[in-house]
């Protein structure tokens, strides 16, 4: 059961103690603020790492579908630049070589072994830059992501 206020000495304690809830909110604030944009900037990280992935993906994609496309280091390197159109200062490098079950590289050109294959690598890179400059952490990060696939 709820106690009623009666007196003034009552209504005046009531008063004082919402008083002492601002005032502690606002002291909490600047903290949450900058906790809130904390967790901000580390999801755009995340998002940034997965989106460059993800363009050097589509680049290789686009190599391996025939061996023409594997050697249209310029078409793997649009792919991967409008796969990841959403980020910004996106570079992209394409390259194509060979490999023989020893594993040893060989450039595609000659055939150097029998059971040759074929493979399209595609690296990605952008700079992330934070929202706020954070004590001890960096303002801005250089990121890179890399795909390397089969030609079928």
């Amino acid at each position: 059961m709820k106690k009623r206020l009666t007196g003034w000495r009552d209504r005046k304690l009531s008063c004082a103690s919402r008083g002492q809830s601002v005032a502690e909110f606002a002291m909490l604030a600047p903290v949450l603020l900058l906790l809130l944009v904390g967790v901000a900037d580390f999801g755009r990280v995340f998002y940034t790492a997965i989106e460059l992935n993800n363009a050097a993906r589509a680049g290789t994609q686009y190599g391996i579908q025939s061996p023409a496309s594997g050697a249209d280091t310029a078409g793997m390197i649009q792919a991967a630049q409008n796969d990841g159109s959403g980020i910004s200062g996106l570079t992209a490098t394409a390259s194509e070589y060979c490999k023989c079950p020893d594993g040893t590289t060989q450039a595609c050109s000659s055939k150097p072994c029998a059971d040759m294959r074929v493979y399209v690598e595609v690296d990605t890179s952008a700079t992330f830059d934070t929202l706020l400059n954070y004590p001890g952490i960096p303002a801005s990060v250089s990121m890179n992501g890399k795909s390397v696939m089969r030609e079928q």
